[in-house]
């Protein structure tokens, strides 16, 4: 099984900084293909950072150039740097593979979330 351990959400003004912590551990996790959603309230989640193939990275347009997600493959720790928040940012973010873990449970697989981090952008 995978456990996911999103932190470092918080309240912040618009034009502000927060930087997300992601430990993964568990069987099943690799850091490879690692991203971050967010989903904000009455909306479906989204993915907004994720490690492609070779390394590489995308983003949502949303986010491109505000937005930039890094790993430290030692530690199994994702994080996304989050710089000119806007009010619309404002969500729980949730770190996972593209596509999500799952779990298996009752003998069915499920999609896999941790808590997540909120956070909150102020205008």
């Amino acid at each position: 099984q995978v456990q996911l351990v999103e932190s470092g959400g918080g309240l912040v003004q618009a034009g502000g900084s927060l930087r997300l912590s992601c430990a993964g551990s568990g069987s099943i996790f690799s850091i490879n293909g690692m991203g971050w959603y967010r989903q904000a309230p009455g909306k479906q989640r989204e993915l907004v950072a994720v490690f492609t193939s070779g390394g590489h990275t995308t983003y949502a347009a949303s986010v491109k150039g505000r937005f930039t997600i890094s790993r430290d493959n030692a530690k199994n720790m994702v994080y996304l740097q989050m710089n000119g928040l806007k009010p619309e940012d404002t969500a729980v973010y949730y770190c996972n593979a593209d596509p999500p873990f799952l779990r298996v449970v009752g003998g069915l697989k499920y999609p896999y979330w941790g808590q997540g981090t909120q956070v909150t952008v102020s205008s």
